[in-house]
């Protein structure tokens, strides 16, 4: 059976090339908004990070109706940490649209999610995507999208995509670069003419892949997913396998059944072949099971999630402030959330730590695992955390790191700086070509030797630069790379911080905190610009005399302080200390607080070495 009423497609591209803005105009003219209702920017960014960062973090489905075909919409992210969300939402779908930067080109997370796509053989639609911009170089891009297609093998027909020019923002699509489009019917057209239709056995047996898990706090958890042979109904008697685990079939009930339309989800009673469909009932489903028919327990292979490369430490916060801010503080409470975690996301590995109240997780990259700490925090756990740590990997007896791809876009005139400390960082030069006034650097280089240089990078760029990494894969071990080169101020001493003590303070260093800061021995309030860490007591008072008043410290002119966001704190930690997470804020921290006895630590580890 084909199913020419239903189009399954996923809309790929690098972060920030206009996925999301391109949906909101798809929902637009595809009839999901009455002509009067109020709509907003980037609906389907409707997680509070997603909206507050402007980035894609989870894969979300919609559907439009075209021409009495309804067609399913899968916007996923752009950023190479939640590429997980990408590979494995690729098996819901029948074709891809992939979006271009009509000024940028293809990115290296353009390769990535476009390889995955060609791998499953799906049909790729090419949009050349911002044709409005000023600095837009069509003709290039078009060169350099074949480029990439060629360079991954793509087949004949893959090498044949019919390829648009869009401006997302102003809803519009034309077949040339040359005419300005008038609506988004063009790439409609070819969605309809191109991407083929779903096909099945109707009146097979059922199998539905789960690709993706949602949570209800009425009815628990439910599976998402396409069928990929019979139907489904509400009260049917199933049974969820595991192609990979074979572990043994687990009877359930499909309690409800819903599919997607528009921003919503609309009950039904049934669904046929070629459906997304979300349902519950199944109280123990994961991402990579098969529902199927109770006298056919036939599961499907899921495709392999590319493995973490990162891994930190999650452990219950012990410092002097523990437990009173936060809400969840125990081993127990924790241990819950992150295995809860796991349940949806496939890229993320967790276990126990060293202490029974520490859990190692592993994740993409450190914005992978900052955004689940972020989310934890919100919620009102409270934790520490280690600094981020690569995974090696032993390959026919050598030891190996994972690298990354780094393209780096800056001005001519910061270019030498740059290439200065990748340099000193062991990364390796493989292009350079200049476009304009500006340099494009591609370098591979060691993931571990990236740690703390995203904010070197931009202060050396002045905030010009843009870089984007994407993994690469593993690669003999490169040496060891030198330490951080600048220290930490370390307070001294329990109490509140004072304009007199920090005044005195600053002349050592950057600040991190401001006047009447509640701090205790062990916390880094500062960064020393040398080597080494510097006891401060920012909490020093001035002696008063007959002569001396409080009101003096008035003319004292403080330094701003520097805050830091929680990315900008994984970069900065060494290996002896730790970031307390907490719902109101964060504090950097020693390991040891008590000072003399990390002082005699400091030493001992200097004689080994």
């Amino acid at each position: 059976m084909v199913r020419n009423d239903l189009r399954n497609i996923a809309i790929i591209a690098h972060v920030d090339h206009g996925k999301t803005t391109l949906v909101d105009q798809m929902l637009k003219q595809g009839g999901v908004y009455r002509e009067n209702q109020a709509t907003e920017e980037r609906v389907m960014d409707s997680n509070a990070l997603e909206k507050e960062r402007g980035i894609t973090i989870l894969a979300k489905n919609t559907a439009v109706h075209y021409k009495d075909v309804k067609i399913n919409i899968i916007d996923t992210p752009g950023h190479a940490d939640f590429s997980g969300e990408v590979e494995r939402i690729l098996k819901m779908v029948n074709g891809v649209i992939l979006l271009v930067d009509a000024a940028e080109g293809p990115m290296p997370q353009t390769r990535f999610v476009l390889q995955k796509a060609l791998e499953l053989n799906h049909r790729v639609i090419v949009v050349v995507n911002k044709v409005d911009k000023p600095d837009a170089r069509i003709e290039e891009v078009e060169d350099e999208v074949l480029e990439l297609l060629m360079d991954l093998d793509a087949t004949d027909d893959q090498l044949d995509s019919p390829m648009l020019f869009c401006s997302g923002r102003a809803g519009t699509a034309s077949f040339t670069p040359y005419e300005p489009g008038v609506d988004l019917q063009p790439l409609f057209d070819t969605i309809l003419e191109y991407i083929p239709a779903p096909e099945g056995d109707e009146e097979g047996e059922l199998q539905l892949l789960v690709s993706s898990i949602d949570y209800n706090e009425y009815v628990g958890r439910m599976g998402i997913g396409r069928i990929e042979r019979g139907s489904v109904k509400v009260n049917q008697e199933a049974l969820i396998c595991n192609y990979h685990t074979g572990a043994n079939p687990v009877r359930t009930r499909i309690v409800s059944l819903q599919t997607f339309d528009g921003l919503g989800r609309r009950t039904v009673e049934s669904a046929n072949v070629g459906d997304i469909v979300c349902f519950s009932g199944a109280e123990n489903i994961t991402i990579g099971d098969t529902i199927t028919s109770v006298t056919a327990p036939e599961p499907l292979p899921f495709v392999k999630i590319s493995e973490p490369t990162i891994e930190m430490t999650f452990a219950v916060n012990d410092s002097p402030f523990a437990g009173r801010e936060g809400k969840f503080v125990t081993t127990r409470q924790i241990r819950d959330r992150l295995y809860r975690e796991l349940l949806k996301d496939v890229s993320l590995r967790v276990e126990d730590g060293e202490t029974t109240d520490s859990f190692k997780v592993a994740g993409r990259g450190e914005m992978h695992l900052s955004i689940l700490v972020e989310t934890m925090r919100r919620e009102g756990y409270e934790l520490s955390l280690s600094t981020p740590r690569v995974l090696y990997k032993e390959i026919d007896g050598v030891k190996n790191e994972p690298y990354e791809t780094v393209l780096i876009d800056v001005p001519e005139m910061y270019m030498g700086s740059v290439i200065e400390k990748l340099n000193m960082r062991k990364g390796e030069l493989l292009e350079m070509g200049n476009r304009g006034s500006r340099m494009e650097l591609h370098y591979v280089i060691p993931s571990r030797c990236l740690f703390g240089y995203r904010s070197e990078f931009l202060t050396a760029t002045r905030g010009e630069g843009i870089m984007n990494t994407v993994f690469e894969g593993y690669h003999p071990y490169k040496g060891d790379m030198p330490s951080r080169q600048t220290g930490s101020l370390v307070a001294s001493e329990k109490g509140i911080t004072t304009s007199y003590g920090l005044f005195n303070s600053q002349e050592r260093g950057q600040l991190f905190v401001g006047v009447q800061t509640e701090v205790y021995e062990g916390m880094i309030v500062g960064e020393n610009p040398k080597q080494g860490d510097i006891e401060i007591n920012p909490c020093k008072t001035k002696q008063l005399t007959a002569i001396r008043s409080k009101g003096a410290d008035e003319k004292l002119i403080l330094t701003p302080h520097k805050t830091m966001s929680l990315e900008e704190a994984i970069e900065f930690i060494a290996d002896d200390e730790l970031i307390e997470v907490t719902p109101k804020g964060l504090r950097l921290r020693k390991v040891i607080l008590d000072t003399p006895t990390r002082k005699k630590a400091q030493a001992a580890k200097k004689k080994q070495q």
